[in-house]
């Protein structure tokens, strides 16, 4: 039979082993309280999340600092951060502490002040305490950079440092000895509006935009060996403002601008290399919002969509991920790599349609001929490359994907 390219996704429900699956949905949450904005700044520490900084409906810059509580689902005002009002800053989590820094001071890039201070905050005391400045791009500030942490420490990459002029500089953040170094470059090229997620001691940074342009490309960086290595591009479109976090063992992207608004999410599986869609995203499309997780569950909101700024708050559960990963142990590809043709077996009860993508995310268009836990799909037409078998059940969700390799 030939193989249905759809993306359509909704609750996927299945059964390994006679244990009901559910989940990747969305869930509408109290508004954030601070009122609605842009360009803000989120992490998480514990059992809370955290919001603050960002850009109102009136343009004003702000400062205020906000703490989520999933389980009463309600925000409580925290201390502001302190130095100026900044958007588009970045923040990170190091031990059980969190911190934010850079940015700009004004809504107008040209008329506002570069920013380059760093604060870390304690939520055991609710305090802010100036740690070392950001010393990166000649220690003039930046904004539209993205932060992260790998093993207790922090990393600020890349970013925006004038109108023309953008960086490509990664810096290491380590709080025992309050000093920033300088590690390997970015080799995506200079870069803003981009984004990254952590998994395990691994970084994975990518999107944005090289001046005008927008990119879909994505790098693993490894902090103990200071080296960065592509992997597979996120097949969707191009984009920067985008959002990010991780669960478990899987990174996600959500969301983002690449000239309109998308509304879109993506789950990367850093194990086998592949990205594979998700439910859209439960609110309106959006650019330039915050998000968070918490418990094994994300919180995004905040941005601008088509109709302004927004105060919105949705909560994603994933689909559970154990159950995911022996569902994958269950399917066989082999050979693998091939060059004529691949044979697959697979849970008869469980997996309905089959397609090749190819590693950009086009359907090849494959015939080929399912009998009952066996398929059978000829090659030999594909130039040699990298390749994604996916996987759908019978409501034609996407469930699993593997890698393959054309010879």
């Amino acid at each position: 039979m030939k193989i249905k390219n759809y993306l359509l996704i909704g609750i996927i429900g299945f059964s390994i082993n006679g244990i009901a699956q559910t989940g990747n949905f969305w869930t509408k949450k109290n508004d954030f309280l601070g009122g609605k904005r842009e360009r803000a700044v989120a992490f998480s520490i514990g059992d809370f999340g955290y919001l603050g900084t960002g850009v109102d409906t009136a343009e004003v810059v702000l400062k205020d600092f906000w703490q989520y509580d999933p389980i009463s689902d309600s925000w409580t005002q925290k201390a502001d951060v302190p130095g100026s009002p900044r958007r588009d800053a970045v923040a990170f989590v190091a031990g059980n502490k969190g911190y934010v820094g850079t940015g700009i001071d004004n809504d107008e890039s040209f008329s506002g002040n570069k920013l380059k201070d760093f604060w870390e905050y304690d939520p055991s005391t609710n305090t802010w305490l100036q740690i070392a400045d950001y010393p990166g791009v000649g220690g003039t500030g930046v904004y539209f950079a993205t932060a992260f942490s790998i093993d207790a420490k922090g990393y600020v990459c890349c970013g925006k440092v004038g109108p023309n002029s953008y960086s490509n500089q990664l810096w290491e953040y380590k709080p025992s000895i309050n000093q920033w170094t300088q590690r390997t470059n970015f080799p995506g090229g200079v870069r803003y509006q981009l984004s990254s997620f952590t998994v395990g001691y691994d970084a994975f940074v990518g999107l944005g935009a090289n001046q005008d342009v927008f990119k879909k490309d994505f790098w693993k960086y490894n902090a103990g060996t200071n080296q960065w290595t592509s992997i597979s591009d996120l097949p969707a479109s191009e984009r920067g403002s985008a959002c990010t976090f991780t669960i478990g063992s899987r990174g996600y992207v959500c969301i983002g601008s690449d000239g309109g608004l998308l509304d879109d999410l993506w789950e990367y599986n850093p194990v086998a290399d592949y990205w594979a869609v998700r439910a859209s995203f439960g609110g309106s499309e959006r650019r330039n919002a915050v998000a968070f997780a918490l418990a094994g569950k994300a919180y995004v909101g905040t941005g601008k969509g088509f109709s302004g700024k927004k105060a919105s708050i949705e909560e994603y559960t994933p689909l559970n991920l154990a159950d995911l990963d022996e569902l994958e142990n269950l399917i066989s590809i082999y050979p693998n790599p091939a060059n004529v043709a691949i044979n697959i077996t697979f849970p008869i009860d469980l997996i309905s349609d089959i397609s090749i993508f190819s590693i950009s995310g086009v359907n090849c268009n494959l015939e080929n001929s399912i009998q009952g836990n066996y398929c059978k799909m000829n090659v030999s037409d594909l130039v040699p490359g990298v390749y994604f078998v996916q996987f759908r059940n019978s409501l034609n969700d996407q469930i699993i994907s593997k890698k393959i390799i054309i010879n």
